[in-house]
């Protein structure tokens, strides 16, 4: 199990939404610094906040952010995009390999940055954010991309664990941020998300299931393909 407590925490996208409420539980949580990453890292208001500049998608601003940071004991790779539309078939190619360059291979590249340092620390965690769209197939890109990073964070727990790294997988239906402001009514709110993220990284879990429709997806996964997608029926005989 990973304590907040005087931790060093290093959170992506955290300028606004989910990666807000995340830093500012880490500093309730009693965390020593944490490092408020983006882009184009805003001001915050408590000198244990560290606005450092990271943009996923660049390999040398990866590098950069990791060199700054040294001290890292918990990493909260949170930032992510939804794409323009739901579809494979009709996005186009650049917001294709944006979108997997944002989602996938982003958040693996910081966690391959910081891993010298979480495996040096004494008490680490890697906390990746995917969705139940992951296991649920109906986002085009989206889904594959958080799919992808699913995977990867299951790998990299086994990697990680000889190390005592703890490696926790979020997933989560819709929240109520900017970027589920057209989705669906019913929205687990940010600051909850966040508290059950934490909750189960002091308590050692691996995998956070953060609201109903989460948990109903998990536990249908082992059902064949047509029970999970009844659609295909439908599409079968019109």
């Amino acid at each position: 199990m990973t304590s907040l407590n005087n931790a060093v925490v290093l959170v992506t996208g955290a300028n606004r939404g989910i990666g807000e409420h995340f830093v500012a539980e880490a500093l309730a949580r009693g965390a020593a610094k944490v490092y408020a990453t983006a882009r184009h890292p805003r001001a915050w208001d408590d000198d244990r906040v560290v606005p450092l500049t990271l943009d996923v998608t660049d390999p040398d601003s990866i590098k950069a952010a990791a060199e700054a940071a040294l001290d890292v004991t918990v990493v909260v790779n949170n930032a992510g995009v939804a794409p323009s539309t739901g579809s494979l078939l009709t996005l186009g190619d650049h917001e294709l390999r944006s979108v997997m360059e944002t989602n996938f291979f982003g958040p693996l590249q910081v966690a391959r940055a910081f891993a010298p340092a979480l495996t040096t620390a004494d008490s680490a965690a890697l906390i990746d954010l995917h969705s139940v769209l992951a296991w649920y197939p109906v986002a085009g890109i989206y889904s594959v991309s958080k799919a992808a990073l699913a995977s990867a964070t299951n790998t990299l727990r086994l990697e990680l664990a000889p190390s005592g790294v703890q490696v926790v997988g979020v997933y989560m239906a819709y929240v109520d941020t900017a970027m589920a402001a057209a989705d669906a009514p019913s929205k687990i709110a940010p600051e909850d998300l966040v508290r059950a993220v934490f909750d189960t990284t002091e308590a050692g879990g691996y995998e956070v299931l953060a609201d109903e429709q989460t948990v109903q997806v998990r536990s249908v996964l082992n059902q064949p393909v047509e029970v999970l997608h009844p659609q295909l029926a439908q599409e079968a005989h019109p």
